[in-house]
């Protein structure tokens, strides 16, 4: 199977072309970084515009490298959702034209299911596994029983881990996108002077597997109201910062391993935009270490948004019999689990 991926949820053009032997055949990644710079943020009609502007030629370039032609396609695959609505109406649009003129079926995407099974592309992974699924808009705990079959274990109550790197990093001063801002500071903290920082791990001791970084995010707004921050105070504030979401991470995960629904799991998948940061991920391999769990995730390249995922769940469905006809619709929210009555 060769499968056409699109990605278009948020401010990140992707193209990709993927086939069922796990190898990416070409991926190409378009940043609008330099065009939402300015607003230290997104922009969605400015995302939006610029998908619209390159993706028809990305298509072609991706499918050039790739070195197939759309009648080797066995179906085009889309996000249509959970995103910025603009984004993914050019890419599943897009799609669709692509399908309707060669004739192949189409898979509509759920963008957080690719992220949840890129390490079944990267590393074959088997099920069940257990995700923990960190991003700037997602923060959740999920048990992966199959494909398509998901179970919500917990979830942040509040702000995305991703999010609330990006504003604490905006509080300090620090260019967007904030997260990986804030972990290059990493290298020139003082680790003495962040154990000196005294910041809250909500939520912890708590008998669940729910987050919460609002808390955390306010803690930080009052020490920098306090005081004008130094560069080695931003340094030492982002290691405390880290330190304080690791903690968390791993006090929540360890909870829901003891009070939810873990048994036959012996795997930890990582993934999202935040699966990124190597600070985390070192802390959480660690945790996995001592809790005789297995940790994976993605390449650094394939955390955040890209095609490679879409395709490859396209596959995934594809292998299932899982297609959809061309009204589905572009969704702007849009749940990995069901939801419980």
């Amino acid at each position: 199977m060769i499968v056409l991926g699109i990605e278009t949820s948020c401010d990140e053009t992707a193209v990709a072309v993927v086939d069922d032997a796990r190898r990416i055949l070409a991926h190409n990644v378009l940043s609008q970084l330099e065009d939402h710079l300015p607003y230290g943020g997104v922009v969605p009609e400015i995302a939006a515009r610029a998908h619209l502007e390159h993706l028809d030629h990305l298509v072609a370039k991706t499918m050039e490298e790739a070195g197939v032609d759309y009648e080797a396609l066995d179906a085009v695959a889309a996000t249509a959702g959970p995103g910025l609505i603009g984004g993914v109406m050019v890419g599943l649009m897009t799609a669709k034209a692509i399908a309707m003129a060669a004739d192949k079926p189409l898979i509509a995407v759920n963008h957080l299911e690719a992220h949840a099974l890129t390490v079944r592309l990267t590393d074959d992974v088997p099920v069940p596994f257990l995700l923990l699924l960190v991003s700037g808009g997602h923060c959740q705990l999920l048990r992966v029983q199959d494909v398509g079959e998901y179970e919500l274990l917990g979830q942040t109550i509040d702000d995305a881990v991703g999010e609330a790197f990006d504003k604490v990093a905006k509080m300090m001063g620090l260019p967007y996108p904030g997260g990986p801002e804030m972990e290059k500071l990493l290298a020139g903290a003082d680790a003495y002077a962040a154990a000196k920082i005294d910041l809250p791990r909500p939520m912890r001791g708590r008998k669940n597997a729910d987050f919460s970084f609002a808390g955390l995010k306010t803690a930080v707004r009052q020490l920098i109201c306090e005081r004008v921050l130094s560069d080695q105070d931003k340094a030492d504030l982002s290691l405390a910062f880290h330190q304080a979401v690791a903690e968390i991470l791993v006090d929540r995960l360890e909870q829901g391993l003891k009070h939810m629904n873990c048994d036959g799991i012996d795997t930890l998948v990582v993934a999202g935009g935040v699966a990124a940061n190597q600070y985390l991920c070192d802390k959480l391999k660690t945790f996995c270490t001592q809790q005789n769990l297995r940790f994976v995730s993605p390449p650094v390249k394939l955390c955040t948004d890209n095609a490679a995922m879409i395709a490859w769940a396209g596959i995934e469905k594809l292998r299932r019999g899982e297609i959809n006809d061309m009204n589905v619709a572009a969704r702007p929210r849009w749940p990995l689990y069901k939801e419980m009555v």
